[in-house]
């Protein structure tokens, strides 16, 4: 999911810049390739019921469906160029339908779970907890690209509600979330360790819902009636920039808790990829409102943002190289 965005976050970019398409394709062969690779790999582990049962690995579950939904959204976006359009059109719907029955019952299932089976200290709450309820907010965003591809009429109707249904499943749910990460974080010890990054899943969590209403009021005018479809570009933009600027504060309290944890010591675990999905999220967020209002401001803002996403998502992916290299050295020589 982490390197999905970074080749969505280019296509949907307000500035291009020469050779980024191809760097950005080339991304996305590489993160369809590894997706394949590493659902194979975990299904044949057969460790579905374990991951289930621990209160910590379960809300892990949101990441599958947000992978699927990612690479697919990325296929439909720069895959034509390689695989011809109609080819990319449909790997976009399967993985999309995959991604949302996933990401609908993982929404369901764990805080279910949660509820019934885990048990949780008073400062128990992460920013992981935000997992679960994410997909059917990215299944919105990315269900807006498939929209003027399907038959006009009631189904592109359904479509379009359906997505928006979505975006208030999970924006509500992650409110709820954010509300109980915030608690623990003010009344219990500041995170740190392997911890603190996930606190950035909160910024991508409200990003996304500013992506999606503006991919949304775009697809509105092919489904809905003139009235409601500019309702929907007026809630994309007032509704986009209003969570926007909530999503600007979380992320100055992210970075602020972060650099604290640096100056002590970071060190690198698999929980560093949740800084790389949300900064994804807030160049697809800014780049939104870019679109919708023409202000250099978000234009610029979504090229900067881009910029410290490829460096985090270098940074990041280098360290996972080496951990992988690491952990394989460690049990050959056992």
């Amino acid at each position: 999911m982490g390197s999905g965005i970074v080749a969505v976050a280019a296509a949907t970019l307000p500035r291009g810049f020469p050779g980024l398409g191809v760097a950005a394709t080339v991304v996305w062969a590489g993160t369809a390739l590894l997706l394949i690779v590493l659902v194979a790999a975990y299904l044949g582990q057969r460790l579905l019921r374990v991951h289930a049962g621990d209160p910590v690995l379960a809300q892990f579950f949101g990441a599958p469906p947000i992978a699927l939904l990612t690479v697919g959204a990325a296929t439909l976006l720069l895959g034509g160029r390689v695989i011809g359009q109609r080819a990319a059109l449909c790997a976009d719907l399967v993985l999309w339908s995959a991604g949302t029955v996933l990401g609908l019952v993982t929404a369901c299932t764990v805080p279910y779970l949660m509820v019934t089976r885990h048990r949780f200290a008073p400062d128990a709450a992460f920013g992981g907890w935000l997992l679960p309820v994410v997909p059917p907010m990215v299944s919105a965003a990315t269900g807006a690209l498939l929209i003027p591809w399907v038959p006009a009429g009631q189904v592109r109707l359904a479509m379009l509600l359906g997505c928006y249904a979505m975006l208030g499943l999970g924006l509500i749910a992650v409110v709820l979330v954010l509300a109980m990460v915030y608690s623990r974080l003010v009344h219990h010890d500041a995170p740190s360790g392997a911890s603190v990054p996930t606190v950035w899943i909160g910024v991508g969590a409200l990003d996304q819902a500013v992506t999606a209403l503006g991919a949304l009021a775009t697809a509105a005018p092919s489904a809905l009636p003139a009235p409601y479809a500019r309702g929907c570009a007026v809630l994309a933009l007032l509704g986009g920039l209003g969570i926007w600027g909530f999503a600007l504060l979380w992320l100055v309290l992210a970075t602020a808790l972060t650099v604290r944890e640096i100056r002590t010591g970071l060190p690198f675990a698999p929980t560093w990829w949740s800084f790389i999905f949300p900064l994804g999220a807030c160049v697809t967020g800014t780049s939104a409102l870019a679109s919708r209002t023409g202000s250099q401001l978000f234009v610029w803002g979504a090229v900067v943002l881009y910029a410290l996403l490829v460096a985090a998502w270098a940074v990041v992916a280098w360290h996972s190289l080496r951990h992988v290299g690491g952990v394989r050295r460690e049990r050959a020589r056992r």
